[in-house]
C-alpha cells in the first residue's frame, strides 16, 4: 500500500463527520427519542422534548417521571440508545447514539436541570419524589445525510478534546 497523499487527505477531512456539526445539529432538535429494552427483551422507544443538558456527545441530559414504565426499563437494564432526526423537503438527517441510561435521583443533578415551568409536571417542586433525571452516556454512534452512514466512536472528552473516533481517524477539530 502506498503513502496517502496530502489530496487524499484533504479529500478525507472534507467528507468525514465533524461533530460540531452533529452537535450543532443535536441543539437545533426539539424531539429527541429515547430507547429502552423491556423485560422480554424488546425495543421500547419514546418521543421526549430535547435533552435539557448535553455535554459533547457523550452525556445527555432528560427530566421524567420517578413513576413511568422507562425508569424501571432503566433500572432493570441501562443498555440504551437516542435519536435524533430532522427531514426536510429533499435531505433527511439523523443521528443515533447507544450506551446507557442512569437514573439519578440526586438533589444536585435535579437542581441543575429544573426549569421553572417544570412546576407544572411535578407539583412538589424541585425535591419532587416523583421528578428524577435520566443521564444518557453514549459509547458510540451512527451519522445519515445524504445517503451516507458513517459509524463512530464516542470517546471520554479527555482522550479526544471533543473528537469522536473512526478507524482511521478523528470526526471533527
Amino acid at each position: 500500500m502506498g503513502r496517502v497523499t496530502f489530496e487524499e487527505e484533504q479529500l478525507v477531512m472534507e467528507t468525514a463527520m465533524d461533530t460540531v456539526k452533529i452537535e450543532k445539529f443535536i441543539d437545533r432538535q426539539k424531539v429527541s427519542f429515547i430507547c429502552s429494552v423491556d423485560g422480554e427483551g424488546f425495543p421500547n422507544a419514546k418521543a421526549m422534548l430535547k435533552p435539557r443538558k448535553r455535554v459533547g456527545l457523550k452525556e445527555f441530559y432528560f427530566s421524567t417521571n420517578t413513576s413511568s414504565m422507562r425508569v424501571k426499563q432503566y433500572l432493570d437494564n441501562p443498555n440504551a440508545c437516542i435519536y435524533f432526526y430532522h427531514k426536510g423537503l429533499i435531505k433527511y438527517v439523523g443521528v443515533m447514539l447507544t450506551g446507557t441510561m442512569e437514573v439519578l435521583t440526586d438533589q444536585e443533578t435535579k437542581n441543575m436541570i429544573w426549569r421553572a415551568g417544570d412546576k407544572i409536571f411535578y407539583k412538589q417542586g424541585v425535591t419532587d419524589p416523583d421528578y428524577c433525571v435520566l443521564k444518557f452516556t453514549a459509547t458510540k454512534g451512527r451519522y445519515y445525510c445524504d445517503l451516507k452512514t458513517e459509524s463512530f466512536t464516542v470517546c471520554p472528552e479527555e482522550l479526544t478534546h471533543g473528537r469522536a473516533i473512526r478507524t482511521g481517524g478523528y470526526y471533527g477539530q
